[in-house]
């Protein structure tokens, strides 16, 4: 890749993202942070041109930072248990330099849950990044829209009525998640779709789809409910390759995606007219974003179960870090993976003996930030 800097101008709409046209192919955006100052940005380009890909210097040391911090925290989960393994010991291990017994109990027992936690939480802040950047709302994340309780719902049909195995419950997950999704969109669908009425539609299918699951639970065995009440909550635990193939492979063939066409979410964000003018493909965009982050959502909830609140929380955390004005769709999947990651070292450590679902932990988290979020906006009169 070559590195070089983008020129730094200003555009009379005020936004930093919009994609580069063939009539200026050179030309980027340099939008100001709140401190006044233009951000410094880079254009990474192939050797031959054909790709290119403009980067502000304060996210890409962000998002590096965050990825470290996941890093490093799986690597203390990967080390600690009830065989705690000195931090030397599992890195060899890693590279293939471990005795057996570390190797057994890092790469079969510890790696396939840490693994889990960090693609799971990249996927939900991804995922969260494009909704909030479609609906221009910071409350427009799968949680609230109503599509993790819909792959939970496909998940109880799996596992209460038909008695299915772990990868039947993921694919279950997979197919109510999807479903629920056109199902909102098509019920909020009236000459166009407003992100008002599709976060409000999402909210009752989401009602409606938490009653039933209820219903389902309440009717099941209770061995049965038993296990689909620790699924409703998240869990980390007892997650094997299946579960690590399923959200790595969602990941890798829809970020490219996710990455590629949310470079014009900022556009989509000032209006139809606008962004075609700037050459925008605007219904092209929105349904790939809108697929892409479905998906997304849907693999990490058909690996995990339905975490709460990082798709809310990551997003916002990492556009405060980096001051951009824009989704921030790769920071904001690194923030996910070191929150969920942290959620995850403190359900198996914050009470003794007791390794908690992870998805207790990121509901508290979660409660705790979208109190003060909501507090913040009342005091802004909003």
């Amino acid at each position: 890749m070559i590195t070089e800097p983008a020129p730094d101008t200003t555009s009379s709409a005020g936004t930093g993202d919009h994609p580069a046209t063939d009539r200026c192919p050179a030309t980027t955006v340099s939008p100001i942070g709140r401190s006044g100052r233009r951000a410094r940005q880079f254009v990474l380009r192939t050797p031959g041109g054909a790709l290119s890909l403009r980067v502000r210097a304060r996210a890409l040391l962000v998002g590096t930072a965050l990825l470290l911090a996941a890093a490093a925290i799986a690597v203390v989960n990967l080390s600690s248990g009830d065989f705690p393994i000195p931090v030397g010991d599992v890195l060899r291990s890693l590279i293939g330099q471990g005795d057996p017994g570390t190797d057994f109990i890092v790469h079969e027992l510890r790696l396939p849950r840490a693994l889990v936690a960090l693609l799971v939480g990249a996927a939900l802040g991804a995922s969260g990044a494009v909704f909030q950047g479609l609906t221009r709302n910071p409350l427009g994340s799968p949680d609230f829209v109503g599509m993790t309780v819909g792959a939970a719902t496909g998940a109880l049909v799996v596992i209460l009525l038909l008695d299915g195995s772990g990868l039947q419950v993921a694919v279950g997950a997979i197919v109510g998640c999807v479903l629920t999704s056109i199902a909102i969109y098509l019920l909020a669908f009236q000459r166009g779709t407003q992100a008002f009425r599709l976060i409000l539609m999402g909210v009752g299918v989401s009602a409606l789809l938490e009653a039933l699951n209820s219903y389902l639970i309440v009717k099941g065995r209770l061995d049965e409910a038993l296990a689909a009440q620790v699924w409703l909550i998240g869990s980390l635990g007892g997650r094997g390759w299946t579960e690590v193939t399923i959200v790595a492979i969602t990941l890798a063939a829809l970020l490219p995606a996710v990455v590629h066409y949310g470079r014009h979410l900022n556009m989509l964000a000032l209006g139809d007219d606008t962004a075609t003018l700037h050459g925008v493909r605007v219904e092209r965009s929105r349904a790939v974003l809108a697929l892409a982050s479905v998906g997304l959502a849907a693999g990490a909830t058909a690996a995990a179960g339905p975490i709460a609140f990082v798709a809310l929380a990551a997003p916002q955390l990492a556009a405060r870090l980096t001051r951009s004005p824009g989704p921030g769709i790769l920071p904001a999947a690194a923030m996910g993976a070191a929150l969920l990651a942290g959620s995850d070292w403190a359900a198996q450590r914050v009470l003794p003996d007791n390794d908690i679902p992870v998805g207790v932990v990121t509901a508290a988290i979660g409660g705790l930030y979208l109190t003060w979020l909501l507090a913040r906006e009342w005091r802004r009169g909003r």
